[in-house]
């Protein structure tokens, strides 16, 4: 049948939005953590494993009280910005949401900064700008690069951004995070450590995930990051680490994953998984006393 103008029905106009917000996603650790040389000077570079999980923060202009997110990395995020730019924040309410465990290597704490300068953008309608970003990230923490639409290798302690990798690279994957937490900053002196005694492992192992970058090979790049968990291990162990390495093959993972200095572990799959393989994946992890979760990760898709 015909449908003409006059049968179709009236929508009423959407309102004007009564909220901004800003959106970030957050990792699942890391793909690599390890010593990199950048201009001379020894680093920590990592490479941040993103998963669509997200934290938002939101802003509603009116008159409520709230000048400041009730975060206190996000507050300060918010006092830097405005100083920076020389403007002044309106009357409105923050909230925020999260997807993110807290704690484990998720990156929440970098997740609620960003979404919340991401937020600050969108209030003062100004172009998104990476460098100011880095800029006041390095005056409040550590970060990771989930400031970033793209993989890249980051010095977390210097807020730099060695290369960008693209987009084309992406898993299906299954993890778990167990029991624990991890101080970042109480481990970076047995990690350096560790490092300068495993210099020559690290540089293979980063060269190799360079090269299955380079070559938007998935698998390339799950090889290289269960080697840089292997050397995680050595370090800052995992309790379910051996048993999720030696099944690895029987569940048809092309690699395993960690939160370098966090308490997530997990499978990498460079093709989608099948129904019935999800149910052996999470059979296996409740063996283990977990219950796992599926997401994606990277930005590819197979």
């Amino acid at each position: 049948m015909l449908v003409t103008h006059q049968d179709r029905p009236e929508y009423p106009l959407v309102p004007a939005p009564t909220c901004v917000s800003g959106v970030c996603h957050g990792t699942l650790g890391e793909l690599f953590q390890g010593p990199v040389s950048y201009r001379g000077v020894e680093s920590i570079g990592i490479v941040s494993f993103p998963v669509d999980r997200y934290t938002w923060a939101h802003f509603e202009p009116g008159s409520a009280v709230d000048a400041l997110p009730a975060l206190s990395k996000a507050a300060r995020a918010v006092r830097l910005f405005v100083d920076r730019y020389g403007l002044e924040l309106p009357a409105g309410r923050w909230s925020s949401h999260t997807e993110l465990d807290v704690g484990v290597g998720m990156a929440s704490s970098t997740a609620d900064i960003v979404a919340t300068l991401r937020c600050l953008f969108q209030i003062f309608k100004l172009p998104y700008d990476v460098l100011a970003v880095t800029e006041i990230l390095a005056r409040i923490e550590r970060a990771d690069s989930v400031f970033l639409d793209e993989f890249a290798l980051y010095l977390s302690d210097r807020h730099t951004v060695v290369r960008g990798f693209g987009t084309a690279v992406g898993f299906h994957t299954c993890y778990v995070v167990e029991p624990a937490t991890v101080d970042t900053a109480a481990v970076t002196p047995l990690l350096l450590r560790h490092y300068r005694a495993n210099g020559a492992s690290y540089r293979d192992c980063l060269n190799e995930l360079l090269e299955g970058f380079r070559a938007g090979d998935s698998a390339g790049v799950a090889h290289a990051a269960t080697a840089s968990a292997a050397l995680s291990q050595q370090v800052l162990p995992k309790a379910t680490y051996d048993v999720v390495l030696a099944n690895r093959e029987r569940l048809g993972a092309d690699g395993i994953f960690v939160a370098h200095t966090g308490a997530v572990i997990g499978y990498l799959f460079a093709r989608r998984l099948a129904r019935q393989r999800m149910d052996e994946v999470s059979a296996f992890f409740r063996g283990l006393g977990h219950q796992c979760s599926f997401a994606w990760g990277g930005y590819g898709y197979q």
